[in-house]
């Protein structure tokens, strides 16, 4: 665009940062409508949390040219009206449905949501699916209820444990063998053995041998000399 005017400058910008702003956004043809049914339109938008406006598509492709918004220059054919969404996708596509079906001049092209195409099937399912709301509330239920089952069991868990070895101490002692009660004393054994309580007697020496006699009788030789 050689020398752009001002004004068209300011709303290429306005699209830039409209379209940065929003959550989502959903290009619709609105060729047929009259200004009564598109108020009505940007009524419903707004308490559903869009906002609803009418751009030139050469604008329009200036302002996504480089963005992460350019795939939906596909879309940008016939008069095209963009709603902006604040918050629930799911409740500007219903509000989108639920005009659409009294007024079959409002076309859904598709949208854009994070940074990837919404294709009108896929804007329908959505348009399905309940309120933010209701869907958070759901899930909160959903989560709760296990929650609450796991206090129990976290406050169960210490009775149970104490129960548990408990069990185990008394089965260790049914299997461990009666410790060998220690013996009697027996009456041998109490009184000690009169034999060894005896001193061993010193030895006493022998009566002194009698002296043998050393004087040899004389031999016969001698006797008859």
């Amino acid at each position: 665009m050689d020398n752009p005017r001002a004004d068209k400058v300011a709303v290429v910008d306005e699209v830039r940062e409209r379209l940065s702003g929003a959550d989502a956004s959903v290009v619709t043809e609105y060729r047929g409508l009259s200004v009564a049914e598109l108020a009505e339109l940007r009524r419903s938008l707004a308490a559903a949390g869009g906002d609803y406006k009418i751009f030139k598509n050469t604008l329009v492709r200036l302002a996504v040219a480089g963005s992460p918004h350019e795939p939906i220059r596909d879309l940008l054919t016939g008069p095209t009206a963009i709603a902006f969404v604040h918050g629930d996708v799911s409740a500007v596509a219903k509000a989108l449905r639920d005009f659409g079906r009294g007024n079959p001049h409002l076309v859904i092209k598709g949208g854009i949501l994070d940074g990837g195409v919404l294709s009108p099937a896929q804007l329908g399912d959505l348009a399905e699916l309940p309120s933010r709301d209701v869907l958070l509330a759901q899930i909160a239920g959903a989560i709760a209820a296990p929650l609450t089952q796991l206090a129990g069991l976290l406050k169960a868990l210490p009775q149970n444990l104490a129960y548990g070895i408990s069990a185990v101490l008394d089965q260790r002692r049914a299997s461990e063998p009666a410790a060998a009660a220690p013996a009697e004393p027996t009456a041998e054994a109490a009184t000690p053995d009169a034999e060894a309580e005896k001193p061993a007697e010193a030895a006493t020496p022998d009566a002194e041998a009698e002296p043998a006699a050393e004087a040899a009788t004389p031999d016969a030789g001698d006797a008859g000399a």
